[in-house]
């Protein structure tokens, strides 16, 4: 086993050791239907935070949004919640479901083929979802 490889090893474990301490509930925690727990923004509300409030020049909130998009699928499509959580907030800031997907192809060159069928998998169920909570109103 490498430094490194110990090193790591003993890092896992003493933050194990100090989320049991604050809570144990918190050494088996898994993220999978984190991004359900927290509701998506408005749009009014998104833009001040992450769109060209502060700097009325800048990007708006759905570009923002899309870069941040790309960066998740770019590094191969890994964060599942983080995914369905920013295309979520895509929707809510006006992008369509083509414009996402667009996005999401765009990046099968830099993330890979696996992690752009991943991403578009979980912008599917993400617009299931929404399909679903249309028909219910």
């Amino acid at each position: 086993m490498s430094d490194f490889t110990k090193t790591y090893a003993r890092m896992m474990e003493q933050g194990t050791a100090m989320l049991k301490a604050f809570n144990p509930a918190l050494e088996t925690f898994q993220p999978e239907g984190f991004d359900k727990l927290m509701p998506t923004m408005p749009r009014d509300w998104m833009e001040a935070m992450f769109g060209n409030a502060f700097n009325k020049d800048g990007l708006d909130a759905k570009t923002r949004l899309m870069i941040s998009l790309a960066g998740l699928v770019a590094v191969g499509a890994t964060a599942d919640p983080q995914i369905k959580y920013t295309v979520r907030h895509l929707i809510e800031a006006g992008a369509t479901q083509k414009e996402i997907a667009e996005v999401i192809y765009q990046m099968s060159m830099l993330g890979g083929l696996p992690a752009m069928n991943h991403a578009l998998e979980l912008a599917q169920e993400v617009f299931d979802e929404k399909d679903d909570e249309e028909g219910d109103a």
